[in-house]
């Protein structure tokens, strides 16, 4: 049984262009998200799925760089860039992680692939209900179900989103869902905007400093609760611009084969 964390990674971002390039202590974002996913002790592989498009050949150089595998897809059919690379790459469950997400931390993601099993569920995430901070979304999904919502998802925010197809069709397919223990759904820890960055610059600026570079979801907590003043850097920001966009403009979409 093969369980493959892809890593969705662009540089044509509009509201922060080529984010994943960003600095963090001295590594890209792309390149701590690479990391905090491989230390994901139930991950067998990782690998990055990015567009065709020349201005992504950045990311397969950075991919080349730090040897992880590379899949080169679809810019805006996301859904068809995971199914063929979850296909190339023959694997049983594929974790979804996207790379505006610094803070990912690897127990999160051992804990959603270790439910999703046990249940034995098509689609296993902590954003169906959100509990977590934004930033740490997990979504486990068994090749079958996302094999056939690459067959049957029409709609446009279907296809740039890989799973609202499966969320939106309990009745075809089995959910489960992880829930925190606390609900800090409240916390912004994605990087979407400038205000995103020094939020997350901040935060490893600071666990650096103490020589600190494991750090988890726990810790940073702990920060926010020591220093709210952290916290109040992108706190004004909505969560999931991106797909309530894609939901405003959608459209049914035609689709080869």
């Amino acid at each position: 049984m093969s369980v493959i964390a892809i890593i969705q990674a662009r540089t044509s971002s509009t509201r922060l262009p080529k984010k994943v390039l960003l600095d963090l202590e001295g590594e890209t974002v792309l390149e701590r998200v690479i990391k905090r996913v491989s230390c994901a002790s139930l991950v067998n592989k990782v690998i990055v799925a990015t567009s065709v498009e020349k201005n992504d050949d950045v990311i397969e150089e950075i991919c080349s760089k730090i040897k992880v595998d590379c899949f080169r897809g679809s810019l805006d059919d996301v859904l068809d860039r995971f199914y063929q690379a979850a296909k190339k790459y023959h694997a049983d469950h594929v974790v979804r992680i996207t790379a505006d997400c610094p803070l990912m931390d690897p127990s999160v993601i051992d804990q959603v692939i270790s439910i999703h099993l046990k249940k034995q569920c098509d689609y296993t995430s902590n954003t169906l209900k959100d509990t977590y901070p934004d930033g740490e979304d997990v979504e486990v999904i068994i090749f079958s179900a996302l094999e056939k919502a690459w067959k049957e998802a029409r709609l446009l925010s279907e296809r740039e989103h890989v799973t609202p197809y499966i969320r939106k069709n309990p009745e075809i397919f089995s959910l489960g869902s992880v829930e925190s223990g606390q609900n800090v759904s409240d916390q912004r820890w994605t990087l979407d905007n400038p205000e995103d960055y020094t939020f997350i610059k901040t935060v490893y600026r600071h666990f650096y400093a103490k020589n600190k570079t494991e750090f988890g979801m726990n810790d940073v907590l702990s920060l926010l609760r020591s220093d709210e003043k952290v916290g109040l850097l992108n706190s004004h920001i909505k969560r999931n611009e991106g797909y309530s966009k894609s939901l405003r403009e959608d459209k049914e979409i035609l689709l080869n084969g």
